[in-house]
């Protein structure tokens, strides 16, 4: 369910609200930031107001700030999902994945719950960072690891990005606010309306079923 609301949500990435984040500046970045990392996922969203704010901006040292507001409204975001999957632990967890998910992550989380986290910020979507993050909190992985694992990632992660933006900034933005990335994100939000209405009815149908047995 999840990964449909990612793409759902990548309608996050077009002209209006990138502008609406953009006009904001330092705030914008650390909104989006906090967002991306928590249950309202924005792919890309992060990375491409970064590119935006830095390649409008290439003769300051502004994007050192930038970065670095990227990595700490990230941990922000996390925090959101941690205070809420430490409660519920690992049967809350089966509310928002499948067991098979929760499986494969728990195996990837025994003893290295960090460096799970730590690679999940790194790597860009469709790699489930958040599912991630949730499964560590549910686990009980100690916050200061957790905090630190996402705070260093997204800092490398954000400081590669912005390097690239200084070079090539201006072609990607160019590139996303092309008529073909519209169309993408347009047959991208269909798909992702579909499989989350079926995926919140399969949702309900499991709850209805708990309550009566």
């Amino acid at each position: 369910m999840l990964e449909y609301l990612r793409f759902l949500l990548l309608a996050g990435t077009t002209t209006t609200v990138m502008r609406f984040f953009r006009r904001m500046g330092f705030l914008g970045l650390f909104l989006m930031s906090a967002l991306d990392s928590s249950f309202l996922v924005l792919p890309f969203g992060n990375d491409l107001l970064l590119i935006a704010l830095i390649s409008s901006d290439r003769d300051s040292l502004n994007w050192i700030g930038y970065v670095i507001v990227s990595a700490i409204g990230s941990v922000l975001g996390v925090f959101v999902i941690d205070l809420i999957m430490r409660k519920t632990g690992e049967k809350g967890l089966e509310r928002f994945l499948s067991k098979k998910k929760i499986e494969k992550l728990k195996s990837k989380m025994e003893n290295k719950a960090g460096v799970t986290v730590f690679v999940a910020t790194l790597i860009p979507p469709p790699f489930p960072f958040t599912p991630a993050v949730m499964t560590a909190s549910a686990l009980q992985c100690p916050k200061g690891k957790l905090f630190t694992a996402v705070f260093v990632g997204r800092l490398l992660r954000f400081g590669i990005v912005a390097v690239l933006a200084l070079y090539f900034g201006r072609q990607v933005i160019a590139f996303v606010n092309s008529d073909v990335v519209t169309y993408i994100v347009y047959a991208l939000m269909a798909i992702a309306i579909i499989g989350s209405t079926l995926s919140l009815l399969r949702w309900f149908r499991k709850n209805k079923t708990e309550k009566t047995e």
